[in-house]
């Protein structure tokens, strides 16, 4: 199966999957590292694998960059846009904290946080972090975390062919049910713990009344 996967699918899918997560507002649609580490396991070799890597790093710095123009042209209005107080605005503030206290910092290491990173560029641009501090940033995150996950589902890919091997095309649905249900169940849980942190902040917004 991982070896009837053209290459060029391969390049495609990483490439467009990054681009989608990691602009803002899909990264709570799409799990970029599963996917990424997902699509790296069809990788037949370690040039192909030094391909999906470059591409996939350009991809994370393109969606970045977008969401940096958007807060720059929006400023911090964008903090009221419908979008953000979908995705939280106390998310985007501890984002704009980050930001104010650590700067490009900031903008690095929220590249491997799901979520943080969909925010971080927009609220950086918002926030009025100068280019020439978000571009070197972005450049060293997305290149760091675009060489682990390819290297991790390269790595898993003879994992897998063991897998495909004895268990065959039933084994792969089963496992593929198994992971939707689990991801099902982690969005349930964490919905369920963000509504038990609104009405938390809604008893302490009343009792301060």
């Amino acid at each position: 199966m991982l070896n009837s996967v053209p290459l060029w699918v391969v390049v495609l899918v990483a490439g467009l999957i990054t681009l989608g997560e990691t602009t803002l507002g899909i990264g709570l649609v799409l799990p970029g590292e599963t996917v990424l580490i997902a699509a790296a396991m069809a990788v037949p070799d370690v040039p192909s694998a030094v391909l999906v890597t470059g591409v996939v790093a350009v991809a994370a710095m393109g969606g970045d960059s977008i969401g940096y123009t958007i807060g720059r042209k929006l400023g911090p209005r964008l903090r009221e846009s419908r979008l953000i107080r979908r995705m939280g605005q106390d998310k985007w503030d501890d984002a704009a904290r980050t930001l104010r206290r650590h700067g490009s910092w900031a903008v690095l290491c929220a590249r491997f946080l799901p979520v943080v990173r969909t925010m971080t560029p927009a609220a950086a641009g918002a926030s009025g972090l100068p280019l020439r501090r978000f571009l070197p940033a972005v450049v060293v995150g997305a290149t760091a975390w675009a060489t682990l996950h390819v290297a991790a589902g390269y790595l898993l890919r003879e994992a897998a062919e063991k897998f495909e091997h004895t268990f065959g095309l039933l084994g792969w649905v089963l496992l593929g049910i198994g992971v939707v249900a689990g991801m099902i169940a982690w969005k349930v849980r964490r919905r369920r713990a963000e509504a038990r942190r609104q009405e938390a902040r809604e008893k302490v917004a009343a009792l301060r009344e």
